[in-house]
């Protein structure tokens, strides 16, 4: 056991004179080397995340490092570790599946179920695709250098094989739809794949991903009504959008200096200390959006109420964001989970609560009648 740690202990030592070798110019590069090189001694792969990479989901973390090991990196490159990300995909698809649920009646949890499926695939397919794409940009930021294909422990191969199946199955989930459902959903493929190309072109990334996360909003109304309804559809797809630019400027300030560095854009870049004039922006456009959804298809006041409980959510996260300290930018991130579960309690409440004004306005009508 003393040679072991011997040895751990003087490839670390090697890996710490590479950095003072390679000075400011390779840090990036060696400082995977060094996050490899402690834990060399035992055999395991490298654990070596950043301060937000340490914190994944404990459930979810713990059922990936229970998993046989060799299907520990497969796992980790779908993200399954750090689910919020699935969330956010799918958080959007049951707002739009619980609107298009009959007045007095609850979401269809069949649609639900199998756009949750959906979500966990596609948002793995998506992480896939990003980290083939950016494998070498990963390996130059301390937060993503561990990562299964940039760490080395899944190859480029693999790792498109792996995509393959995912794609499969999420294909499988999307023939269980109406035709027009499929047409709609195979016609987002296009924005999973050339998503993490935009932050190397446009300071405007996080738009790019909101089109693409929040396509749900007009396929969980198709799913349920065979069609979208524009005056439902597109306003719901607008606030989503708005909601993914909160959030994920928020995320995208964790990285901002490595991005610099390594010539890559977000919108976090783009407004700097006028972050959170933006983010303001951005939640009145959302709220804004979302009252026209809850007018245009006769929402009733428990939708309302989750509205304005989600502005005050939205104002203290915005207006408690240190966009300096990566810590709290993780925390206003994650946080955006409970942002989308107000909006979907709110529209089931809300559907159900038509049913009792429905039956108030039968019963005004009939003693109108009487008398």
């Amino acid at each position: 056991m003393l040679g072991a740690s011997g040895t751990g202990l003087v490839r670390a030592l090697r890996a710490g004179t590479q950095v003072w070798l390679w000075g400011s110019r390779g840090r990036s590069l060696t400082l995977l080397h060094a996050a490899r090189g402690l834990h060399a001694g035992d055999g395991r792969p490298s654990a070596g995340r950043g301060p937000l990479e340490r914190r994944p989901s404990l459930p979810a973390a713990a059922i990936v490092n229970s998993a046989p090991r060799p299907l520990q990196p497969y796992l980790r490159l779908m993200r399954l570790d750090k689910p919020i990300g699935t969330w956010l995909l799918y958080l959007p698809c049951t707002w739009s599946i619980g609107l298009a649920a009959e007045p007095g009646c609850f979401p269809d949890w069949y649609m639900l179920s199998l756009f949750g499926t959906g979500a966990v695939l596609m948002r793995g397919a998506g992480c896939t695709i990003n980290d083939m794409w950016d494998q070498d940009y990963d390996k130059k930021v301390k937060r993503t250098a561990s990562r299964p294909i940039a760490a080395g422990d899944i190859s480029t191969f693999q790792s498109f094989v792996f995509l393959g199946g995912q794609l499969t199955l999420a294909l499988g989930v999307l023939l269980c739809l109406n035709y027009y459902s499929i047409a709609l959903g195979a016609a987002s493929l296009l924005l999973v794949i050339t998503y993490p190309l935009m932050k190397r072109i446009t300071y405007w990334p996080q738009l790019a991903l909101g089109l693409t996360f929040n396509w749900g909003a007009l396929l969980g109304w198709s799913a349920v009504k065979g069609s979208c309804d524009p005056s439902v559809c597109l306003p719901l797809y607008f606030s989503g959008i708005m909601w993914t630019l909160i959030y994920d400027t928020i995320y995208a300030h964790q990285d901002k200096r490595d991005d610099a560095l390594i010539g890559l854009k977000s919108t976090a870049l783009l407004f700097r200390e006028d972050t959170k004039q933006w983010l303001s922006g951005f939640t009145v456009a959302m709220l804004g959006a979302l009252s026209l959804v809850g007018v245009n298809i006769g929402q009733t006041v428990p939708y309302y109420t989750a509205l304005a409980a989600v502005g005050a959510h939205l104002a203290h996260q915005i207006y408690t964001l240190d966009i300096h300290r990566p810590e709290d930018c993780w925390d206003k991130f994650t946080s955006n989970r409970t942002i989308g579960l107000i909006i979907f309690l709110g529209i089931v409440l809300g559907n159900l609560w038509k049913e009792k004004e429905t039956e108030k306005t039968k019963k005004k009508i009939d003693n109108r009648l009487e008398n």
